[in-house]
């Protein structure tokens, strides 16, 4: 499952492209769960559903092949929001009636028999009803203007909604999937249709899907509607995007990347993709990212559908890794899948991992290898919060299998993987992967199986690394004493981003430090937690991470690190550069380093070719402006050096062409964004107001990347006449990037009126849920509008708190996080006090970090601040 939110930005890459990223939070779910006994497995499930779309209810058939290890009287299952209609079982030549009895807490239902079942194989048949929801899990109605859909979405434990069912992931079955739907209606399963007969009824066919191949429960899928498709084939699977009617003309982007991908992943794994088809389906309503459904991957529309001549580069970028994600889970994840959910990462983390790589390959103008290292840099900065988690954590109750779904499991995860494999190599680590999942087809392991796999395959002591990071929360600070002889002093230590904070001297990692030896080469040594040296290459320029794929933080000696900014544009790749910079911030916050040495490290990096270098430079100037800053004083002073500094950079730049490299297009509305949100630059205000006229005009007429920044620019200063325009976009558009982008601009207007009009919107029924909440995410994210979003928030709670979906109840509270008081933490404290959101404790826990971080970091930086600003006035 992928989901990733990107906070407003002026940044093109975040002003359309809708909810992507960044952090997973737990559900609106009940506390309770239990483990299902492991005497009784499931073989085989044979489905018959009939969804009514318009009573919003279905019914269901279900015959349940089991094979219990030991005679019992009675088999435990699980499910919720069912009615049973009747249960027999039919086991030792005997058929018998149960006495059923639910557990609602437990969501388990236990069947009861009067004659002790022997061991063996028995067959259960059950009849039962069920509802289709609106809480966007189990089976569920997605709605269009015209019509219902009935949809699903079951991860993590969310079958049973749908069918009762062994719902853990190590109950693998196979399935047969019938639906008896409306005859204008299609269905789609895990597998192609097989049979489509009339009936049963008048108005009514049934379709019949191939048998799946033995996976877990949590990713059967079947989805009733009008979805029409585009189609597309490769390596003998047929490949189709699919989405509502209005939309499908959106679709066949996403098969140009499913094939690429496809065929990508059979040669890299080795192990061909083991089904017949492929569906990747658009649904107007889903919570989640997109999900790894067998067969049958389901998305949101703006996590697939765009136009390939309209749409930005971000877009572009963003819709084909959540495609290249989901598409590894078939191997990761549904092919081989974790034996519990405390393994999690070994979907996700994988996932993110892997996403890269056929992305980088089919586009390797997308630079994707510096996106990785920025995405590195903030899972550091979020492993190094005072509360984190180890990678495998406790998962038994609900809540706790939700919470897993975390920056921690997907980049962490993901970050320690791409670091093993650099240290390995990438062929060496291919066939560790290959062997790991050639070892448990359609079955289920552990994290001790994958670096097993490793360590046999490289006979390198990848299990000691790997458990090192995996077991252990945080991350690493290696600090460096000056090379010499051939070897250099090393210490390491857990790394906080506050310095109040005393880390555990005992905590230790065994870790592979690779040394820069020359352009894209390096020396890889392990550091073990005894080590204080470790040997280095004799000469060249002292880099310590490689490529920026090592898993922690570095600390130089000053007259080494001078040597590192000086030569940063020559001597470092531009991956190296932002591990750099992300080095520097984090002493920063840490209080080991100034603001001023920060900027002038941005400063030295002014003129860098690189958008995603200069990108992330401006997340350390953006924590100055919004947390550092307290006054409209200092505020003005750093916009006046942003001004300084980047304005000759942009005037170099030639106008926008068609034959623009994409790394030219970002990097042309970086400086348009920085320019006009820090600086209030007035030519470039003016410039953003006239772009914007434009691409609302015509979106073809303006490079979209560039017109999407002006954008943001124009609506963080726009009138009503503007709002009513992105409103009626809003509303009317059928491309899901205009149409959600939209959204999230309304979000971002300053003046407190529209700001009113936007909350209220966010609040009104003509808003997603899904789209809803980020709406109020977003406001309370605007140091322009937090306040105010607050208190509607309050206010409103009656209304808002109808809005909660499982994932995203967690953001809003996560989102209270951007306060920077003492006072403010003391209100968000006592009203989630007094109004729970249930699920986001972790994510309370957070937010009041985070508020607490702005505070000390303010305080002990704003002064060095004042220090910068008064030199750069006598400059």
């Amino acid at each position: 499952m992928k989901f990733r939110f990107s906070p407003p930005s002026f940044c093109a890459a975040f002003a359309f492209v809708a909810v992507v990223l960044g952090l997973f939070i737990g559900a609106v779910r009940p506390a309770s769960a239990q483990r299902l006994s492991s005497t009784v497995r499931p073989e085989h499930y044979t489905l018959t559903l009939t969804p009514d779309l318009k009573a919003a209810t279905f019914s269901g058939v279900e015959n349940i092949e089991v094979t219990l290890a030991e005679a019992a009287n009675a088999i435990t299952l699980n499910s919720a929001e069912i009615e049973f209609q009747s249960v027999t079982v039919t086991a030792g030549g005997k058929q018998q009636t149960a006495t059923v009895a639910s557990d609602k807490d437990k969501e388990q239902t236990t069947f009861t028999f009067a004659e002790k079942l022997p061991a063996g194989k028995a067959t259960l048949a059950i009849s039962y009803t069920g509802i289709l929801n609106n809480e966007l899990r189990g089976f569920y109605l997605s709605k269009t203007a015209k019509r219902n859909y009935a949809v699903t979405q079951f991860e993590s434990t969310d079958a049973r909604r749908a069918f009762p069912s062994f719902d853990e992931p190590a109950f693998k079955a196979t399935y047969d999937v019938s639906l008896v739907i409306d005859s204008g209606d299609t269905g789609i399963s895990n597998g192609p249709i097989i049979a489509d007969t009339p009936g049963p009824g008048e108005g009514k066919h049934t379709l019949k899907f191939l048998t799946t191949p033995k996976m877990s429960t949590y990713l059967v899928a079947f989805l009733v509607g009008d979805f029409q498709c585009s189609e597309g084939e490769v390596d003998g699977v047929k490949i189709r995007g699919c989405a509502t009617p209005d939309k499908v003309a959106l679709t066949p982007y996403s098969v140009d990347v499913a094939k690429f991908v496809l065929h990508y992943y059979d040669t890299y794994f080795g192990i061909p993709y083991p089904l017949k088809k492929l569906d990747l389906i658009a649904l107007p309503d889903f919570e989640a990212g997109a999900m790894e459904n067998f067969g049958a991957i389901t998305y949101r529309e703006t996590a697939m559908l765009i136009d390939p001549k309209t749409a930005s580069v971000g877009a572009k970028k963003e819709v084909a890794l959540v495609i290249a994600h989901e598409m590894a889970h078939q191997w990761f994840g549904d092919l081989v899948t974790m034996q519990w959910w405390d393994n999690i990462w070994l979907n996700e983390g994988f996932a993110t991992w892997m996403e890269n790589k056929p992305v980088a390959a089919m586009h390797p103008e997308w630079d994707i290898d510096q996106v990785v290292a920025g995405d590195e840099d903030g899972t550091l900065g979020l492993d190094a919060q005072p509360t984190t988690r180890a990678i495998r954590a406790k998962a038994e109750t609900r809540e706790e299998i939700e919470q897993m779904f975390d920056g921690i499991s997907y980049g962490k995860a993901g970050a320690v993987l791409l670091a093993v494999e650099n240290y390995l190599g990438p062929e060496t680590f291919r066939k560790g992967v290959h062997a790991y999942l050639s070892s448990h087809l359609y079955s289920n392991a552990t994290a001790e199986d994958f670096w097993g796999a490793q360590t046999a395959t490289s006979h390198k002591p990848v299990d000691k690394i790997m458990e090192s990071l995996v077991a252990q929360p945080g991350e690493p600070l290696i600090t460096f004493g000056e090379p010499a002889g051939g070897k250099v002093s090393v210490s390491q230590r857990r790394f906080f981003l506050s310095p109040s904070i005393q880390p555990d001297a005992a905590q230790k990692w065994t870790i592979p430090v690779c040394f820069k030896t020359g352009t894209d080469k390096q020396e890889c040594e392990v550091l073990a937690p005894g080590d204080t040296t470790l040997k280095v290459p004799a000469s060249g320029l002292f880099f310590a991470n490689a490529g920026g794929k090592g898993y922690y933080r570095s600390a130089y000696p000053a007259n080494v690190y001078a040597a590192l900014a000086a030569n940063a544009e020559t001597g470092l790749s531009p991956t190296e550069r932002i591990s750099l910079i992300g080095d520097e911030w984090a002493q920063v916050h840490a209080n080991k380093a100034t603001v001023g040495d920060y900027l002038n490290l941005v400063t030295a990096l002014k003129a860098d070719p690189s958008a995603e270098v200069l990108g992330n430079a401006s997340d350390g100037i953006n924590a100055i402006y919004e947390r550092v800053a307290s006054t409209p004083e200092e505020r003005a002073a750093i916009g006046a050096w942003v001004r300084a500094t980047f304005s000759p950079e942009y005037a170099k730049l030639p106008p926008p062409s068609d034959s623009d490299s994409p790394n030219t297009r970002e990097l042309r509305a970086h400086f348009l964004g920085t320019l006009g949100y820090y600086a209030k630059d007035p030519a470039v205000l003016a410039q953003a107001r006239e772009i914007t006229e434009k691409y609302l005009t015509d979106p073809g007429s303006v490079d979209a990347t560039l017109g999407q920044t002006a954008l943001s620019i124009a609506a963080r200063n726009g009138d009503a006449a503007l709002f009513d325009q992105l409103q009626k976009v809003a509303e009317t558009s059928t491309n899901p990037e205009f149409q959600v982008g939209a959204l999230r601009l309304l979000a971002q207007f300053e003046d407190p009126a529209l700001v009113q009009r936007s909350l209220d919107y966010a609040a009104s029924n003509k808003v997603r849920n899904q789209d809803a909440l980020i709406q109020f995410a977003i406001a309370l994210q605007i140091d322009a509008t937090r306040d105010q979003a607050w208190k509607y928030i309050k206010g409103h709670w009656d209304t808002v708190k109808t809005l909660l979906t499982p994932e995203l109840g967690g953001e809003l509270v996560g989102s209270t996080g951007a306060f920077c008081s003492v006072e403010a933490r003391e209100d968000v404290k006592a009203f989630f006090a007094e109004h729970k959101v249930p699920s986001a404790d972790r994510s309370l826990k957070h937010s009041i970090e985070n508020i607490d971080g702005c505070i000390e970091l303010r305080a002990l930086q704003e002064p060095n601040l004042k220090q910068w600003i008064g030199s750069q006035s006598k400059m």
